[in-house]
Order: structure tokens, then sequence, then C-alpha cells
């Protein structure tokens, strides 16, 4: 699946929309989806064209599937790479941790950088390149609070944002 990634994400650079690769996943019945996300967000265009090469291409490369869906990640869009987490840095999410912290493993709250000072245990395992440190921001109605934690800690990452519906924007 890491080669079908890779062939994907360089037709994909190939394009030259700026575009970036967030997932290929195979579904069942032989879907092959395609998630693509970009700064101010995907249009139907950009999903257009990407089927239209990423056809020609699977077909090239003899990629086995029955129906190959492409399009953005939504509102909830998953984080994976370092890189995710610093564009998104602002934006509220939702993290599941690798280890318990006060008997929890899921935080929600604001995404941040972390502080140049750190905890000791932190620092022995963060490096700003391969492993940096993020906080969240977690407030609830009694009081705000401060999660530091490196990347490697991290098991799953999503955007939550809070959307308001009667106005149709997002908080």
């Amino acid at each position: 699946m890491s080669d079908l990634f890779t062939l994907t994400e360089q037709a994909i650079q190939g394009l030259a929309l700026e575009l970036e690769l967030v997932e290929v996943e195979r579904a069942p019945l032989g879907l092959l989806r395609v998630t693509i996300d970009k700064q101010g967000g995907v249009t139907i265009d950009d999903c257009e064209q990407v089927s239209r090469l990423l056809s020609r291409i699977f077909e090239v490369e003899d990629i086995d599937y029955k129906r190959l869906e492409v399009g953005s990640p939504g509102v909830d869009r998953p984080l994976r790479t370092i890189a995710d987490f610093k564009r998104f840095i602002g934006q509220r999410v939702e993290c599941r941790l690798r280890h318990a912290i006060d008997n929890r493993k899921v935080f929600t709250g604001v995404l941040e950088a972390g502080p140049a000072e750190l905890p000791e245990d932190l620092a022995a395992k963060a490096d700003a390149e391969s492993n940096p440190v993020f906080s969240l921001i977690i407030e609830d109605k009694k009081n705000t609070q401060t999660l530091l934690f490196c990347y490697s800690d991290v098991e799953k990452a999503k955007l939550d944002p809070v959307l308001d519906f009667r106005k149709g924007k997002k908080k």
C-alpha cells in the first residue's frame, strides 16, 4: 500500500496544483479512495483532474480496482504528519494519545506549538525536526488546561471544528 501511496503522491505532484495527498484507502467492493487537500480547500475541478490522471496512471501501472473515488478530507481532516500538525496550529483538534494521562487518552483543544522550555521527560525524547512538541489548550466550563505532548505520543489526530449550522459557518 505504501507503494500505491508513493505512486499516487508522485502523480499528483506532477499536476502542479499544490495538492497534498492525505490518504489512499482500499475499501470494500474494489473501491479505491484517494483523499487530497490544499490550502484554501479542494474544488470539484481538482478532484476531476486528479481522477482523470490517476485513472490513466493506474491503468498503465496495472493497479487493481473497480471504482476510483477522489475527494477532500472534509472538516474533520486527519492529521498524520508533522507538517499537518504545523499547518493546523491554532485550529481545534482531537488527539488520541498512545498512553493515557490521568486515565484519559482522547483530548480536544486548540493546537499550539510547544513552548521553548520543556519538562525534563519531554525534553529527553523531543526533537525539533523529527519529534516536535505540541500543546493542546483545553478549555472546559471550569478552567483552562495545557497538555504538552510529542508528535510520537499521538496515536491518531483530526481536526475538530465547532460548526454552527444556524449560520452555516464554523466557529
